[in-house]
């Protein structure tokens, strides 16, 4: 197992869309968690994403979502609700929860992962795209995650939520801008090693898991409740976009007309 650490990457614009991020996604979380259990539910099958839905579009037909209302763990005999929600297939509402379920998560470790590995890799990111740019960047790479997720199981009426599809993006970006950036990595292997490993070699490691992962499942041989194929085409979008996101973008400490006048500088000719 791989657990990134940091980074010894310094940047120069502050990440403060990386933190805007961060701060949304723990404010979700903390209103989500104080929600009773029927509430914090339905908000996740309202606003986490259904690939069903996406598919009926065309047909503008309903879906019916199940899900298993877990007890609170303090009440007494208690046993589990089956709760099920018709939920409409408009496009204004699917569309909607593509960005929704991106600030949504299935609890704070959940959370914690996630944007743990935003802050290692998205402030460089960041600091490349620059804010704006970035911004785009991350919510784009979410949305392509998880329509890869529909195209790999689109009749799923499993709610999808978490920001893992829009970091992988920026683990894919990260991976082709920076592959040799070292990276301080928590190594579990029968014994725990601490050692800075390449990034390319980091992150490439990871995406090999997550891919072995998503296999596993196509094939029958997984059955968990994680969307595999979301953080395959999150990392891929991420590798595909950054090239183009960044023509727009000038490195740190630039602007365009020295970038420009850098790329087509010629010397000069003695006569």
């Amino acid at each position: 197992m791989l657990f990134p650490l940091y980074d010894h990457n310094p940047h120069c614009r502050f990440p403060g869309v990386t933190i805007l991020i961060i701060l949304v996604n723990v404010v979700a979380m903390f209103w989500l968690g104080n929600l009773d259990t029927r509430n914090a539910a339905l908000v996740v099958m309202h606003n986490g994403f259904v690939p069903e839905r996406l598919s009926q579009l065309k047909n503008d037909q309903p879906v019916v979502v199940d899900v298993v209302e877990q007890p609170n763990l303090w009440e007494k005999n208690a046993d589990p609700q089956k709760l099920s929600v018709k939920l409409p297939s408009s496009s204004a509402q699917v569309a909607g929860s593509l960005f929704t379920m991106m600030f949504l998560h299935g609890g704070w470790l959940h959370l914690a992962m996630n944007m743990w590995m935003l802050w290692v890799f998205g402030n460089n990111i960041e600091d490349r795209l620059g804010h704006l740019v970035y911004g785009i960047y991350y919510l784009l790479g979410g949305i392509l995650a998880s329509l890869t997720h529909w195209v790999m199981d689109p009749h799923s009426t499993m709610p999808v939520i978490g920001a893992s599809g829009a970091v992988a993006a920026v683990l894919g970006g990260y991976a082709i801008s920076y592959p040799t950036a070292k990276v301080r990595t928590l190594i579990f292997v029968l014994m725990v090693f601490i050692v800075d490993l390449p990034a390319l070699l980091v992150l490439g490691v990871w995406f090999l898991m997550e891919l072995a992962s998503g296999l596993g499942v196509l094939n029958g041989l997984i059955d968990l409740p994680i969307a595999f194929w979301a953080h395959i085409g999150g990392f891929v979008a991420g590798i595909v976009l950054i090239p183009i996101f960044a023509l727009g973008a000038p490195p740190p400490e630039t602007d365009w007309k020295k970038e420009t006048e850098e790329s087509f500088k010629l010397d000069d000719i003695d006569r």
